[in-house]
């Protein structure tokens, strides 16, 4: 029995008086696809995404992928909710972001993409030039992430950022300014560090835009119990309490006798 499904990205038009087919269809167009297709796919930590194959059909521009059965149905689930709906404004930011860039080209190269599913019977989201799959405008305000991890890379001729291997959101490309990364004379890489950096966040859902990340600081991060470190930190501190009846202000604190 195959414990694998498909989901199909089929992309009609043309360029100039050509239909569109493989073999007039660019390699830049087949990596947008890929990126949106894992997106949609996979919004979260992808590191541990099970493998998805590949194949480009003929009948307009095929885009045929293959990956676990499970992903298939949870992803039929969620293109059926957006076809009801009208609406990616409850989705994922990287799945919402997705559909965007293929409305966006819909409308930009006048192509049609249909996405259907080996699990979604009968069923068929369309974006076409004259459909409208964008999130509704929200108020996004800035936040500061606490991000940890190993620093896989650093720097850039033209732009300069890091790259943060994370647990919890896979690689994350932070925006970085030169000069900080420039006056850091140890080596950064492949060692573990917080991250403290500036991004935006939806008022709406809590979600933070990873995209929008720009680094504050880096700080060093060791994942164990420093009993001394602990304790001189509890030693600093007593200075400052020196005095202070603990259980009044305990009290006050709470607003209630205990």
């Amino acid at each position: 029995m195959d414990q694998r499904g498909t989901i199909e990205i089929r992309v009609s038009g043309s360029k100039g008086n050509l239909e569109l087919s493989p073999d007039i269809y660019d390699i830049k167009e087949i990596a947008q696809i890929f990126d949106a297709v894992e997106s949609i796919l996979f919004s979260g930590n992808k590191k541990q995404r099970p493998d998805i194959s590949y194949s480009i059909e003929s009948g307009s521009v095929r885009h045929v992928f293959k990956t676990s059965f499970q992903t298939i149905v949870a992803t039929s689930a969620i293109l059926a909710s957006i076809l009801k709906t009208g609406s990616i404004d409850k989705l994922d930011l990287p799945t919402a972001r997705a559909i965007e860039k293929l409305q966006s080209d819909a409308v930009s190269k006048h192509y049609e993409f249909s996405i259907t599913t080996s699990e979604w019977y009968d069923g068929e989201l369309r974006i076409t030039p004259q459909t409208n799959y964008r999130r509704s405008s929200e108020v996004w305000v800035d936040a500061e992430v606490y991000l940890y991890g190993t620093l896989t890379d650093a720097g850039g001729k033209d732009k300069s950022n890091i790259h943060l291997d994370t647990k919890e959101y896979g690689q994350v490309t932070i925006d970085s300014d030169k000069e900080y990364l420039k006056n850091i004379r140890e080596n950064l890489l492949y060692k573990e560090f917080g991250v403290r950096a500036q991004g935006k966040q939806s008022l709406a859902t809590g979600e933070i835009d990873m995209s929008s990340l720009r680094l504050i600081s880096l700080q060093g991060y060791r994942p164990i119990f420093d009993e001394n470190y602990l304790n001189g930190l509890i030693a600093k501190a007593s200075k400052s309490w020196a005095g202070v009846d603990v259980d009044s202000y305990m009290s006050d604190l709470r607003g209630y006798e205990q």
